[in-house]
């Protein structure tokens, strides 16, 4: 039985078919309840048949019986349907009534009615006998009684699927519900409970697994927090000495070993103020103060300001609020990243809310378009070499805080193969329209009078 619902299942799989825990289990309470439906039929039917069959025998018997006492008493059987030396008496019934003995037999034909036999020994010698079939009756009542185990084995079937299919929808609608939940864990939703999310009233199962996701889901946020924290520490720990590090390399005499090491001191405190900046975007308390700037008007001064050779186009301009402090943070982020890694010229462009950064580089590596910035790795050997991976990872946490959407794509004609490197690097970054919405964090509006 085990075997046999287990190779459907296998045979499911191997084909592609992707079918919930709702229908697999109607499936499996239906088949069963079919198995044991049918076996109870036949059981409950051959047992009736073969109470029927009995009765229609002792019936027989009995009027053979009182047939012999009649001839006896009165040289006559008051039966018509009694024979005297009946010659289609069956063989086996003759024998045993010529030892003096009572006998009485069923031959069942298949599809036609079941003979009944019952024979006598009489005084004088002679065999009293009485052949008659299965009553018309006894028929009818089989047949009502098999349509009626047929109809009920169809409503037991039907009513197992009907309730195969509310316990299966119960636990999917629980597994689903754990699963969207897991899913904004994930995400970095921090205040989700798997428990909660599924209804812990119930306990089963899902139950078991939702309260294992969630510690599992505590642990990890406590270890993240305590390597956030640590890193927080490392890194403001060594500001101090860093700083004065870059003050004493500034005293040292001109030449070509100062420069060197006032580069490595500035390098080195890049990293470290970087390093911070992650750390407080990865603890998810940093807030935005919102104010009101024309985009395209925004990008075009302060791409200007950076790198005049950098042509930005305003396709549509927009009103929008943001922080512009951490607008500018991951327009410059990414344009370092175009400049670093990517080949001249760097373009952008404003279309309403939406801030494209491209260059004609080698494009993005395959491991950051499937999973996004990481820190400290800087991607393929095409787009590496410099820089500590931090980059892309600071702007995508500067744009959750501003509660945009930053994306990576590579601009490949079609039909190009694979093996072949992209025709450049697009960096898009999507602002909200209202205030920031997944990230946790609430906007802080400007006080009246204060400046941006």
């Amino acid at each position: 039985m085990r075997g046999f619902l287990r190779h459907p299942v296998r045979r499911m799989e191997r084909v592609g078919l992707h079918t919930g825990i709702r229908w697999k289990l109607s499936a499996a309470i239906a088949l069963v309840a079919g198995l044991v439906a049918v076996a109870l039929s036949l059981v409950v039917h051959n047992a009736a048949r073969v109470s029927m069959l009995d009765n229609a025998r002792d019936l027989a018997n009995d009027r053979v019986l009182l047939a012999q006492r009649n001839y006896e008493l009165y040289g006559r059987t008051n039966f018509p349907d009694i024979k005297i030396d009946d010659p289609g008496l069956p063989r086996a019934l003759r024998q045993k009534v010529a030892a003096g003995r009572r006998a009485s037999d069923v031959s069942d034909h298949g599809s036609k009615p079941p003979d009944i036999w019952a024979a006598v020994p009489a005084k004088d010698g002679h065999v009293l006998s009485l052949h008659s079939h299965f009553p018309d009756r006894s028929l009818g009542v089989m047949n009502d009684l098999d349509q009626a185990l047929v109809i009920g084995s169809i409503a037991v079937v039907l009513g197992g699927s009907a309730l195969g299919v509310l316990i299966g929808g119960q636990l999917s609608g629980r597994l689903r519900k754990a699963a969207a939940a897991a899913n904004e864990v994930a995400r970095g939703e921090t205040d989700v409970r798997v428990r909660e999310a599924i209804g812990g009233v119930v306990r089963d199962e899902t139950d078991d697994l939702a309260r294992a996701v969630d510690a599992m889901a505590d642990a990890l946020r406590q270890r993240l927090e305590a390597e956030r924290r640590v890193t927080a520490d490392i890194a403001h720990e060594l500001r101090t000495p860093v700083t004065g590090l870059l003050t004493a390399a500034e005293l040292l005499p001109p030449g070509r070993p100062t420069e060197l090491v006032l580069d490595r001191a500035k390098a080195m405190r890049t990293l470290v103020e970087d390093v911070l900046e992650v750390a407080r975007l990865d603890s998810a308390s940093e807030r935005a103060e919102l104010q009101d700037i024309l985009l395209g008007e925004f990008v075009a001064r302060r791409v200007a300001a950076k790198d005049p050779a950098i042509v930005v186009r305003v396709v549509h301009e927009s009103e929008v609020t943001t922080d512009p402090r951490r607008l500018e943070r991951v327009l410059f982020n990414l344009l370092a990243n175009a400049a670093r890694h990517g080949r001249p010229p760097v373009e952008v462009s404003v279309e309403g809310r939406v801030i494209r950064v491209r260059d004609h580089g080698p494009g993005f590596p395959e491991e950051l378009l499937a999973e996004g910035p990481s820190r400290f790795r800087t991607g393929s050997k095409d787009r590496a070499g410099k820089g500590h991976g931090l980059g892309l990872t600071i702007a995508a946490g500067q744009a959750r805080v501003l509660g945009a959407r930053l994306t990576f794509r590579n601009i490949r004609p079609v039909g190009t193969p694979a093996h072949l490197p992209a025709e450049g690097a697009v960096a898009v970054l999507w602002l909200p329209e209202h205030a920031p919405t997944n990230t946790g964090s609430y906007p802080m509006l400007p006080q009246s009078g204060s400046t941006g």
